[in-house]
């Protein structure tokens, strides 16, 4: 298989969350996207915030016929009072949505640092912290935190992503300690380079980073380090946070569940 080529989504693990609210950040497209059509085929009503209206909106209509819902909520997550809020009541959060620039660190711009980490690491704090009454007065809940390899491994040129995700791998733990009490799981899924426009919207600055063509990038760049030589899908990452909100999961908590192709194995 091509490292370009089209994995076959995984098969279903069996889940029901019929009755269960789940929140899903950066809904609109990529692993977001995925883990709210599966959430809601499992069952949950699923509030799908992104900034992205259209793409909500189309999200809404491609999950009309599946057990559960979508309802779109347009939110900017740079609002953090606002996030915390549309949190409230939710029974599975998953904290997904991310933003990317490939910079050295003397080029980059600080107000994007700012940004990158006010939504990838204070909104899912104040996401988790609008969420958690709930949980708790329930006794359960699940929190997923979609880090990275990232959260786990550094690359040149990434400062803020890194720093966003190493972030997110201790919120996502002290959560799990604390949340474990009052039966609250909280863990991070650890993809490595996934099939989405994130993704592929970076491939031009990694390709100024490096000093190589476009084309070579996936190869010699985002796929080096890994020993299966292929891009996630999606779906596969969507099928882990499942298992995470599943009860097989249960005993499952303050840890990080890597998607990587063995990148991390060196």
């Amino acid at each position: 298989m091509t490292p370009t080529g089209a994995f076959p989504p995984p098969h279903a693990l069996a889940l029901d969350l019929g009755g269960r609210t789940a929140l899903v950040t950066g809904a609109a497209s990529g692993i977001g996207r995925a883990c709210a059509l599966r959430l809601a085929a499992a069952g949950a009503k699923v509030r799908a915030v992104d900034r992205d209206a259209e793409g909500v909106e189309s999200l809404a209509e491609e999950a009309a016929g599946l057990t559960g819902g979508i309802e779109p909520h347009v939110l900017d997550l740079t609002d953090l009072d606002a996030a915390e809020h549309a949190a409230a009541g939710t029974d599975v959060l998953v904290n997904n949505a991310g933003l990317q620039l490939v910079r050295p660190i003397e080029e980059f711009p600080p107000d994007v640092f700012h940004t990158v980490l006010t939504v990838m690491l204070e909104a899912p704090f104040r996401l988790i912290r609008g969420a958690l009454p709930h949980m708790y007065g329930q006794g359960w809940g699940r929190i997923v935190n979609v880090s990275s390899v990232h959260g786990l491994r550094a690359s040149p040129y990434k400062s803020a992503y890194v720093a966003a995700k190493h972030g997110l791998e201790g919120l996502s733990k002290t959560a799990a300690l604390e949340g474990a009490p009052h039966g609250v799981t909280s863990n991070c899924v650890n993809p490595g380079y996934v099939r989405t426009p994130l993704v592929e919207r970076q491939l031009a600055d990694q390709a100024q980073a490096h000093g190589i063509p476009v084309e070579r990038v996936l190869t010699e760049v985002l796929l080096q380090d890994s020993a299966v030589k292929r891009l996630v899908e999606p779906e596969e990452v969507a099928e882990a946070v499942a298992y995470l909100c599943g009860p097989q999961a249960s005993f499952v908590t303050g840890t990080s569940l890597v998607l990587d192709g063995g990148w991390t194995a060196h």
